[in-house]
């Protein structure tokens, strides 16, 4: 079956569609039916079956004789080590901890923070959680203690799971003082917490409260999977709010198994022991999804990485891992492969590995401008597949679906709708707009299994960020267009479409361009206040090592650019370099925070910043064309 038919059948029969699916899972009790739209437009699917994803992930694999098959590879430069844990050791080494969970009185329902670093152990306190039915909450590891407490004041953890501390690039994060601010902070106060102890940094406990994890889970009874029902939440994962209350993104079980499972074969082109490598962390839905669940739900063999893409030692890190495990596809971030272009442009570090194991590379999470896809695909001579999604669907609403059909690339778009997702862009009085016009995006309600149902305790919000703005649709926060062909194109999030003298622009579209030259490593364009225009773009480029001209020439050259090739409409006459860009851990531009800089408004210092310092330097650069005044 062409994807094009599947993709419709998905759409107007979405029972018939997702209960075949469904026949991939083990289930206690099958479900009677997929989709449960009583309450719309709150949706569940298939919540009158009963399940547990442990089993699905671990022992469903034991069971059909392939638990000698390796499970969880954690390769760590950091610490200059490689672990190799098989499907029986991570089933064994999670009911252990589960039965010690369940010894504290840990049970369906309740709900456990995890905060770790890149370890396999990770894993396992979200799957020792899964097999009890307990909802965790993973938070990303070296959170500032505030944003932790506000956390735990949201979730109330019966327990937390924690790191003694995390390794970075030179310097050791210690993790237990931030989680001890935290829990002195909080209004409510977790049972008890369990702590990895590691070499690196072995912390101080406090007497009753704080376990050892070795000492917790010796003697430890193994606990049994606990079955749940479909619509049973799975995990909360917490995704920054423009209130600056964090959202919990609920996401429910029996659709999280049926999506994930789905996309292994369908997207990623992953069989069963084959090698699959995402370059994410536990704290981010990527490596919810893409690290922990779909590669051990599909019975793959999953990397947990400890380290960056360039200085753990070198730009060739990531060629090594793939090489030396066997990757068949890789995923990974925009900005992680930009990082790597900037450092070895030329593509040297390539070619010291024999990558003939690596099939497909995946990207998300910022846009994917054509120039990085046309880097990696002359340096890996493999397809390099731009997809789009969120904390929010759990898996991609836009994708190629290598596994089904290979679809043309068209470089600037994810390709097009993936099974339940019914894509339109629109104006902002909700009307579909012309294909190539630019529009907010979203999606028809129902959104497929996998997407949230709902917020953690807060169904008003939920309502509001996403259900009210165009009744009947998931509103995406994305703005872009389609084309003829259903291509979808993001270009911005809503925020970023800029209103230059009555022109709406993409300042993704803007950056496309500054990307193409041949200097710039990464860019980022915003849009600052204007009186006489409304708002005016302003770009900031790094540029590659070893790129050796004038600033001052190649932002002229980068401002004749976006004049050629967008227009004299985009009024485009500022450009400064910078050294770096201020990001999210996890790789997003802080595009927004930029902009407060520039108009010279307060904000709040994003909790999920990389490195607050530089911020400084944005502001000096600002200063220097005669913004961010106080």
């Amino acid at each position: 079956m062409a994807y094009a038919d599947l993709h419709r059948r998905s759409i107007t029969d979405p029972n018939g569609f997702w209960m075949e699916q469904a026949q991939t899972i083990d289930w206690i009790t099958p479900p009677s039916k997929a989709l449960f739209d009583q309450k719309a437009p709150l949706y569940e699917w298939f919540s009158d079956g009963v399940v547990n994803t442990c089993w699905n992930a671990l022992d469903r694999h034991v069971e059909t004789g392939r638990g000698d098959q390796v499970a969880v590879i954690h390769d760590s430069p950091v610490t200059d080590s490689i672990t190799k844990l098989t499907y029986t050791e991570m089933r064994d080494q999670v009911a252990a901890l589960a039965g010690a969970m369940a010894a504290k009185g840990v049970t369906k329902g309740d709900r456990v923070i995890i905060y770790m670093p890149m370890v396999p152990e990770a894993l396992m306190a979200m799957l020792a959680c899964a097999r009890l039915g307990a909802i965790h909450s993973v938070v990303f590891g070296g959170f500032a203690a505030h944003e932790l407490a506000v956390r735990i004041d949201d979730a109330q953890p019966k327990c937390i799971i924690a790191g003694s501390c995390g390794i970075e690039p030179g310097r050791v994060v210690a993790y237990k003082p931030l989680l001890d601010g935290a829990i002195a902070e909080a209004t409510h106060k977790p049972d008890f917490t369990v702590i990895l102890q590691r070499e690196a940094l072995v912390a101080d406990l406090v007497s009753g409260r704080d376990y050892a994890w070795t000492d917790f889970v010796a003697g430890a009874t193994p606990a049994d999977c606990v079955p749940v029902d479909g619509a049973h939440p799975a995990y909360i994962l917490y995704t920054s709010g423009t209130t600056g209350q964090p959202k919990g993104v609920i996401r429910a079980t029996g659709g999280h198994l049926v999506a994930l499972q789905w996309t292994m074969k369908n997207i990623y082109n992953v069989d069963p022991g084959d090698v699959f490598w995402a370059a994410s962390d536990v704290g981010w839905v990527v490596g919810h999804s893409y690290i922990c669940y779909a590669p051990l739900v599909a019975g793959n063999t999953t990397i947990v990485f400890e380290g960056k893409p360039v200085g753990t030692p070198d730009a060739g890190t990531f060629w090594r891992v793939i090489s030396e495990h066997g990757v068949k596809s890789f995923f990974t971030a925009p900005t992680a492969f930009r990082a790597v272009k900037r450092e070895d442009p030329k593509g040297e570090y390539v070619t010291k590995y024999d990558l003939s194991c690596l099939k497909q590379v995946y990207l998300a999470g910022e846009r994917a401008d054509p120039d990085t896809i046309r880097w990696a695909e002359d340096q890996l001579n493999v397809p390099v597949i731009d997809h789009w999604w969120q904390t929010e669907t759990g898996w991609p609403m836009a994708a190629n679906p290598v596994g089904v059909e290979l679809m043309p690339v068209k470089l600037g778009s994810p390709a097009v709708a993936m099974p339940g997702y019914d894509i339109h862009v629109l104006d902002e009085g909700g009307h579909p707009v012309a294909a190539g016009d630019l529009g907010a995006i979203a999606a028809k309600l129902p959104l497929p299994p996998g997407t949230l149902p709902n917020l953690w305790n807060a169904e008003a919000r939920f309502r509001k960020s996403y259900l009210e703005q165009f009744p009947g649709y998931y509103a995406t926060g994305d703005a872009g267009y389609m084309d003829e062909d259903g291509y979808v194109y993001i270009m911005a999030r809503t925020d970023d479409v800029i209103n230059v003298a009555g022109h709406r622009l993409s300042t993704g579209a803007m950056e496309e361009v500054l990307a193409s030259h041949p200097d710039v490593a990464e860019c980022a364009v915003i849009g600052i206040s204007d009186d006489l225009k409304g708002q005016l773009p302003l770009g900031f480029l790094c540029l590659n090592k070893g790129a050796d001209r004038a600033a001052a020439d190649v932002v002229k050259e980068c401002v004749k650019l976006v004049r050629d090739q967008i227009g004299p409409v985009a009024a485009f006459k500022l450009a400064v370099v910078v050294e770096r860009l201020p990001k999210t851990r996890s790789g997003k531009i802080l595009r927004g925070t930029m902009v407060s800089i520039a108009d010279g408004k307060a904000f709040k210092m994003p909790a999920t910043i990389d490195d607050p310092a530089i911020l400084d330097e944005i502001t000096q650069a600002l200063q220097s064309l005669g913004y961010a005044q106080p």
